[in-house]
């Protein structure tokens, strides 16, 4: 080893701990405020690391679009602490409403962020709205949801991706659910049919998993940014995938995941994977019908994450900006 190869080691060594500490002050969880409001919301760090997708064969409720089961590595990366609420939700919504959290004004920007049609029934459907999980929003209307966060914020917010959702539920786990495989726990985790009184409940009322993300399991079914695709798994076989996605082509079906406030067990297991349906908007009465909104879908809401390497000013444009697929 030459003189210039022993510095450069001997630099590496002496400061590798405080690069690695200060990578490590980079990736902690935070809370995000939105400037000129009194809104914020609470993002969790979640390592990177390689998990085991899918479910084994045994496992109760399995289903056969859960396998096989696989190798999966994925980046470093922030995933909303709980669901979006209509707290955060209704002013991109509602333009009045921004005007009114922003003190009368917003810049051209925020101004010209596309906004959803306006609903033409309560899209609460009654069950309750401050704390409450937003909900019967496309996964368009979600997407664009994230660009008006991205316009208020500048930080580049994003649907997850099927992996990087399940591997953020199981929070290391590799049984059925982020606790154990035993259901009867549920009611400890999760709002599901047996103790959610048929509706959404505010979020964060249960308890989180073990990287401190709440209601992974039940009260809302969650987005990812995934085209919902049955043998999607058995492309990877024994290799491991890195960062997969199956980018949407078509309309229907897309994932979601995590089960709702009206699923029975099996449906809210880390593994378990649910497709979109175009009888979520059957009683819709615009031709085209909506992009935004999904009027019997008030099981549907999201999550929103931040990578720890953000994509380039191109390639977050290009996100933001994919036309919606008409749905007629």
């Amino acid at each position: 080893m030459n003189l210039f190869h022993s510095f450069s080691l001997m630099v590496f060594l002496c400061c590798a701990p405080v690069f690695l500490a200060a990578q490590e002050n980079k990736h902690r969880s935070y809370t995000q405020h939105i400037e000129g409001t009194d809104l914020s919301f609470e993002m969790s760090a979640v390592p990177g690391g390689i998990f085991k997708m899918g479910s084994p064969d045994k496992e109760k409720g399995r289903k056969q679009d859960e396998g096989p089961r696989h190798a999966v590595q994925v980046d470093a990366f922030w995933i909303g602490k709980y669901e979006v609420t209509w707290d955060l939700f209704e002013p991109f919504v509602y333009k009045n409403f921004e005007l009114m959290k922003s003190g009368g004004s917003v810049n051209a920007d925020v101004d010209a962020v596309a906004r959803p049609t306006t609903p033409y029934l309560d899209m609460t459907f009654g069950m309750g709205k401050s704390g409450f999980p937003a909900v019967g929003m496309t996964q368009y209307a979600a997407v664009q949801f994230c660009k008006w966060l991205y316009t208020r914020t500048g930080v580049f917010y994003r649907l997850p991706t099927e992996a990087e959702w399940e591997y953020a539920c199981r929070a290391g786990a590799e049984t059925a659910y982020t606790f154990g495989n035993d259901d009867k726990q549920l009611g400890e985790y999760s709002w599901y049919n047996a103790n959610s009184n048929g509706k959404t409940q505010p979020v964060g009322g249960k308890k989180p998993n073990a990287w401190g993300i709440y209601d992974m399991h039940g009260n809302v079914m969650e987005w990812t940014a995934d085209q919902y695709i049955p043998d999607f798994y058995v492309k990877y076989g024994m290799k491991t995938a890195v960062n997969p996605a199956a980018e949407p082509a078509i309309l229907y079906p897309l994932v979601l995941r995590g089960g709702s406030f009206k699923d029975m067990p099996d449906q809210l297991r880390s593994a378990a994977r649910s497709a979109s349906d175009p009888d979520w908007k059957k009683i819709d009465p615009q031709i085209p019908k909506s992009n935004w909104w999904f009027p019997e879908a008030p099981f549907v809401g999201f999550r929103v994450v931040r990578p720890v390497n953000p994509p380039s000013k191109e390639e977050i444009e290009a996100y933001y900006n994919r036309p919606p697929i008409p749905d007629f």
